[in-house]
C-alpha cells in the first residue's frame, strides 16, 4: 500500500511538473498581437510532433487555429503560414522585414556564407557567382556534356541486377555534382567526400545539441572534415598549371577578374551549398519519378516514346545535346509533377528583422516564419484532382507561370540551380527508360516527411529492353 501511494505520488508530481513546464512556455511566448497556437515544451517546443507527424500535425493545427498559427519548432519560436497570398508576400518582399531564417543546425553545418542564409550585398555576390556557374549557356556548353557522359557510364551495368534505387540515385546525384564542380571521378577521394556529405545532410535537420551521438554533432564533424578536404583541393589547384574547365576552376579564376570575388571560405561554402541542394533534390526526384512511372504505365509509355524519338538516328554512344534536352516537354512535365506530388521541399524559413503586421496579427522581431508551401501543391483550385499523378496537367496550361507556383521557391531566392537539376534528372530518365525495363521487388514504403525517403530502400529488378 505504501509503495502504491509512492508511485501515485510520483506520477502526480510528474504530471504537475509537465503541466507547469507547458504552461510556463506558453506564458513565456505570450505577446499581444501574436496568432493563436501552442508552443510545446521549453527548448524542444513541438519539434518532436512536427517531425513525427509532419503534415498531419500541420493540418490539425490549421483546423484549430487557422492558416496562420504560432509554434516552436527546430529550436525557434515560429509562425507557420499556410496562406498562399501571405506566402507569396513573404517570398517576394525580402528586405521589408524578412531575411533568411533557417534553423541554427543548418546555418552551423552549411557555413556562415551559405547562400540560403546570407542576405544583402553578400547574398548578391554569392548568388551572382552561383548563377554564373549554372546559367543556361554554361549548362549547354559545359555541364550537359559532362552530365551525359556521367549518366551513360553510371547506369551502364544495371541490367540483370536487383538494385536499391534510393541508394543508387543518392550516389548518382552526389558523384555527378562532384564531377561538375571539381572533376572528381569515382575513387578514394569521392568515397571520402561521400561519407562526410551523407552525415552533413542528416545533421542539417536536427536540434542544435552538440552532444556525441547526435546527428548535429556528426554533422559538425563532417563539415570540419569537408572544409579540410576542399581547402586541400583548392591549394592543389592554385599550385597546378593544369586547367580543369569545371566550376572550381571558374571560381578560382574569378580572382583578378571583373567577376564577383570570393575568398576561400566563401568558395568552400558555395561548393557545399551546390552539392547539398543538388544532392537532395536531384536524388529524391529521380527516385520518385521512377516510382511514379512504374505505378502509371501510360505516363511511362509517353515518356519512353518521347525519348525513343530523340534516339532515332543516334548510336548507343551518341550523346544528347541542348536541343534534345529542350525538346523533352513531357519529361519536364513528369519532373514537375513528381516535385509536386512528392513535395520534395515542404517550405522555406524566413526571420523577421522588425515587428511585421500580417493579416491582423503582429509577428515579433526575431521570430521565424515558416512559409509552408506543401498544401499549395494539393490545392484543388490550382491542381484539379491533386492526389492524382497527372503530368499532362503541365502541358495543358503553363502552370509554371502561376503566381502561386513555388516548387523552386520564389522571389529573389528562386532556386538558382533549378534548370541544372532538371537537366540532370531528364538525362538520367532518358538513358534509364530507353535502355531498361524494371519491376519493383518486395514491399517498398515511402515516407514523405520531414524528408522524402524509402526507410528500407526502394528495390527494383532491372533488365534490358
Amino acid at each position: 500500500m505504501v509503495v502504491l501511494m509512492m508511485v501515485i505520488g510520483l506520477a502526480v508530481s510528474f504530471l504537475l511538473t509537465c503541466s507547469a513546464l507547458l504552461r510556463w512556455n506558453e506564458v513565456r511566448y505570450r505577446k499581444k498581437g501574436l496568432p493563436p497556437g501552442t508552443m510545446g515544451w521549453p527548448l524542444f517546443g513541438e519539434t518532436t510532433e512536427f517531425l513525427k507527424q509532419g503534415p498531419s500535425f500541420m493540418k490539425n493545427q490549421r483546423l484549430r487555429y487557422g492558416s496562420l498559427f504560432k509554434s516552436h519548432i527546430l529550436g525557434c519560436p515560429t509562425v507557420v503560414c499556410m496562406d498562399p497570398e501571405l506566402n507569396r508576400f513573404v517570398l517576394m518582399n525580402e528586405g521589408k522585414g524578412f531575411i533568411p531564417g533557417y534553423p541554427q543546425s543548418m546555418l552551423d553545418i552549411l557555413g556562415r556564407s551559405n547562400i540560403a542564409s546570407v542576405h544583402g550585398e553578400l547574398h548578391k555576390t554569392m548568388r551572382s557567382a552561383m548563377l554564373g556557374l549554372v546559367s543556361p549557356p554554361m549548362i549547354r556548353d559545359q555541364l550537359l556534356p559532362k552530365i551525359d557522359e556521367f549518366m551513360r557510364s553510371y547506369i551502364d551495368n544495371w541490367s540483370g541486377q536487383v538494385i536499391d534505387l534510393q541508394e543508387k540515385t543518392k550516389e548518382m546525384a552526389l558523384m555527378s555534382a562532384l564531377k561538375q564542380i571539381a572533376s572528381i571521378e569515382t575513387g578514394p577521394v569521392s568515397e571520402a567526400l561521400k561519407g562526410e556529405l551523407f552525415k552533413l545532410v542528416l545533421g542539417t535537420l536536427s536540434l542544435p545539441i552538440n552532444f556525441p551521438g547526435t546527428n548535429y554533432h556528426h554533422g559538425l564533424k563532417a563539415r570540419k572534415k569537408l572544409v579540410s578536404m576542399l581547402q586541400c583541393l583548392i591549394d592543389e589547384r592554385r599550385s597546378s598549371s593544369c586547367s580543369y574547365n569545371d566550376m572550381l576552376d571558374s571560381l578560382l579564376k574569378s580572382h583578378g577578374s571583373s567577376k564577383a570575388k570570393l575568398d576561400d571560405e566563401q568558395i568552400i561554402d558555395l561548393i557545399i551549398a551546390l552539392v547539398y541542394s543538388g544532392y537532395e533534390t536531384v536524388s529524391t526526384t529521380s527516385m520518385m519519378a521512377v516510382k511514379y512511372l512504374h505505378d502509371h504505365p501510360r505516363a511511362l509509355e509517353e515518356l519512353r516514346n518521347e525519348h525513343s524519338e530523340i534516339r532515332k538516328g543516334k548510336s548507343r554512344e551518341d550523346a544528347i545535346d541542348w536541343n534534345n534536352y529542350k525538346s523533352m516537354r513531357f519529361t519536364r512535365a513528369v519532373i514537375l509533377e513528381t516535385l509536386r506530388m512528392a513535395t520534395v521541399v515542404n517550405g522555406v524559413l524566413r526571420k523577421t528583422t522588425q515587428d511585421v503586421p500580417m493579416k491582423g496579427f503582429v509577428i515579433p522581431k526575431g521570430w521565424r516564419i515558416y512559409v509552408y508551401t506543401r498544401e499549395i501543391n494539393y490545392d484543388p483550385a490550382m491542381y484539379p484532382e491533386p492526389l492524382t499523378f497527372n503530368p499532362w496537367r503541365w502541358l495543358d496550361k503553363n502552370l509554371e507561370s502561376h503566381q502561386h507556383f513555388m516548387l523552386f521557391g520564389g522571389g529573389g531566392r528562386m532556386c538558382p540551380g533549378k534548370e541544372l537539376g532538371t537537366a540532370e534528372i531528364a538525362t538520367f530518365l532518358h538513358y534509364f527508360v530507353t535502355r531498361y525495363r524494371w519491376e519493383e521487388v518486395g514491399v517498398n514504403n515511402i515516407l514523405k516527411f520531414p524528408r522524402v525517403q524509402a526507410p528500407d530502400g526502394l528495390r527494383i529488378r532491372v533488365w534490358d529492353r
